[in-house]
């Protein structure tokens, strides 16, 4: 396995833990779903706004799996040049998170709105992470 794989890999076992969680157990606290978010019991409150926000969790959900499969399509068919050609690509998609789920979710941990506390910190470290290792592995 080169690095490129190696990365790709690791990211998609990350991701496929997240679609797990948002199909099966999405009021969860771990991977990333949105039980981190105290809006998620909520809403229950209110039958209308739960399924929609569970449409929308579902529809992420699925959008990911999508994304999973042609990443899955890439490492096994994928030639080399391809699979260098995934990392910036990843990086850059990824990279779209700062510019509006940030604010966002930084605003709402801010408020109390996001448990545990300064979720939204580590999130975005770890995310920052992951950019971080898809550039420096695409350049060597």
């Amino acid at each position: 396995m080169t690095p490129i794989t190696i990365v790709i890999v690791v990211f998609m076992v990350l991701e496929v833990a997240n679609v797990l969680a948002l199909y099966f157990a999405p009021g969860s606290k771990y991977a990333n779903a949105p039980g981190v978010f105290t809006a998620w019991e909520k809403s229950k409150q209110y039958p209308e706004i739960h399924d929609f926000i569970r449409y929308l969790v579902f529809w992420v959900a699925g959008a990911k799996l999508i994304f999973l499969l042609l990443l899955a399509a890439i490492i096994v068919f994928g030639d080399v040049n391809l699979q260098e050609m995934t990392l910036p690509a990843l990086a850059i998609a990824t990279a779209s998170f700062f510019w509006r789920l940030f604010p966002l979710i930084r605003q709402m941990d801010k408020s109390g709105h996001i448990e545990p506390k300064n979720y939204s910190i580590i999130l975005g470290v770890m995310i920052f992470v992951f950019i971080a290792v898809f550039v420096v592995v695409s350049v060597l």
